[in-house]
């Protein structure tokens, strides 16, 4: 399945992959926040571009803190969720439906930083796309400008090859929520992920699921492709280091 449907399908569905979908926004906004304030500078003077915003996980913490957040997204629905999230909140988010392969179309630039968070890159098909994208990512940002994304942890992963993750058992007010994830992989790389979430309604249990492909990402894969696209000092924080639940790897606009 293509990424933009997977997403479109998920869009109302997303905070249920969450214990607490609020908790985890507030508790990534506070390991990500203080990264972003000590390479880019105060808050009210730094201007984020979230290029995978999907419905704001990251977007709408960020800005709760006083960051200055334009997102987008491939998926239109993500968006619309992300809008309505923001407005509910009180939150000034500029958002619009872009992929990340072209972000021309995006009337801003010149941002202090572009992030691109929850293993979103690996979405991408081959090496030429990820470059490609990262490109992008560069062309929206100022010179120094600082570069965010975070994936799995595919150099464990690969040599795993985990087919289960989960399930999760959390309560809905009294309702109880199972998620789980599979994985086929397809190859050394490339794997179909299956997310479902069944929900205990009124004598009786409802799932959804949808799936898309992921192709994994190599650490050292992903610091050379920065470096071809025009990056420099790109390092590792891990998630001991960055309070983050993914590796992160950070790099500077040349």
């Amino acid at each position: 399945m293509d990424p933009k449907d997977c997403y479109d399908e998920l869009a109302s569905h997303y905070h249920l992959m969450f214990e607490n979908w609020e908790s985890s926004i507030e508790r990534q906004a506070v390991a990500l926040g203080p990264i972003l304030e000590l390479e880019c500078g105060p808050p009210n003077a730094t201007r984020i571009l979230d290029c995978a915003c999907g419905i704001g996980t990251q977007a709408l913490g960020l800005a709760k803190l006083g960051f200055r957040v334009s997102g987008c997204d491939v998926s239109s629905r993500a968006v619309e969720r992300a809008r309505q999230e923001a407005s509910q909140r009180g939150l000034d988010l500029q958002l619009s439906v872009a992929n990340m392969l072209d972000l021309s179309g995006l009337e801003d630039s010149c941002f202090d930083a572009v992030i691109c968070m929850d293993n979103a890159l690996p979405h991408l098909e081959n090496t030429e796309q990820l470059i490609q994208a990262v490109t992008q990512m560069r062309t929206r940002l100022r010179p120094k400008g600082l570069l965010m994304a975070s994936i799995r942890d595919y150099d464990r992963l690969i040599e795993e090859k985990p087919v289960v993750q989960g399930p999760s058992f959390y309560s809905d007010q009294g309702h109880r929520r199972i998620v789980f994830q599979v994985w086929e992989w397809l190859d050394d790389r490339r794997y179909i992920f299956h997310l479902y979430i069944t929900r205990e309604i009124v004598k009786a249990w409802q799932t959804f699921h949808t799936a898309a492909v992921y192709r994994a990402v190599l650490r050292d894969e992903l610091q050379v492709v920065l470096h071809q696209a025009g990056f420099i000092n790109a390092r590792w924080l891990l998630p001991a280091e960055s309070g983050f639940y993914q590796p992160m790897i950070l790099a500077t606009a040349a």
